[in-house]
């Protein structure tokens, strides 16, 4: 089984965001970047996938050199192989025709990424990726078997869960508890520093989007506290100054 799994550079969730020139640049500086959780999430699945039944597993990422550390901790945690598309991940179009691009023409089975990203939550890749390939896309995959050339899935409603058969090849944006998060050994670590990492220019140079301006979101007001007896004074509060009811 031939696997490609799409994992994303993300800040540290612990990370103090900044913004520079003017609010329209992210301030790198100071930050931590890992792979995004859900992608964690989709790279675990895929090295138990590989482990039960063979194959190989590329990881992929689009960003400049500066995401290359975390291409290769992916390829100690279990990748064979690394691919960096040598651009700015601008949109989520952009980077879902840059992946297509790629997959086209490699003949993977599964193309596995996480439900979203961290940094921008959009969510809308996996969709993207599917649609341009022609080929199915599931999001967000809770659990992932393979039975011959047939994928079942558990996928998360609203509610409850919805269980599912697809032939393959196909997408999925997977999240939590589809498997267990890995942590590289030593042996992953150096075996990493000798597998291919291959840089590729991306096959458009245009973005369909401009970046107007970053905002922060505004800082969290004092905390009001109410006498418990004091019920219509809580509700006056509610409704007028939170807002919420």
């Amino acid at each position: 089984m031939k696997i490609l799994v799409c994992i994303t550079h993300v800040p540290d969730t612990t990370s103090r965001i900044a913004f520079t020139d003017g609010d329209k640049k992210f301030d790198a500086n100071g930050v931590q970047f890992i792979i995004g959780p859900y992608d964690d999430y989709a790279l675990a699945r895929a090295v138990e996938l590989k482990e039960q039944s063979g194959g190989s597993i590329t990881v992929l990422n689009v960003g400049g050199a500066e995401t290359e550390p975390t291409l290769r901790k992916a390829l100690a945690i279990g990748a064979d192989d690394a691919i960096r598309i040598n651009a700015e991940p601008t949109d989520s179009l952009f980077v879902a025709s840059e992946i297509a691009h790629v997959a086209k023409d490699a003949g993977y089975d599964l193309i596995l990424m996480g439900r979203e990203s961290i940094d921008f939550n959009g969510g809308m890749v996996h969709g993207m990726v599917g649609e341009i390939l022609g080929i199915p896309s599931i999001s967000p995959v809770m659990t992932l078997d393979i039975d011959g050339d047939t994928a079942k899935m558990a996928r998360e409603i609203e509610g409850g869960k919805e269980m599912l058969e697809v032939k393959m090849p196909l997408v999925a944006g997977c999240q939590e508890p589809i498997a267990e998060w890995k942590i590289p050994n030593m042996r992953g670590i150096m075996s990493a520093r000798t597998k291919p990492l291959n840089v590729v220019e991306p096959s458009q140079n245009q973005s369909g989007t401009t970046l107007d301006k970053f905002e922060l979101p505004p800082a969290k007001g004092a905390v009001k506290m109410v006498d418990a007896d004091n019920v219509a004074e809580l509700v006056n509060l509610l409704k007028n100054d939170a807002k919420v009811i």
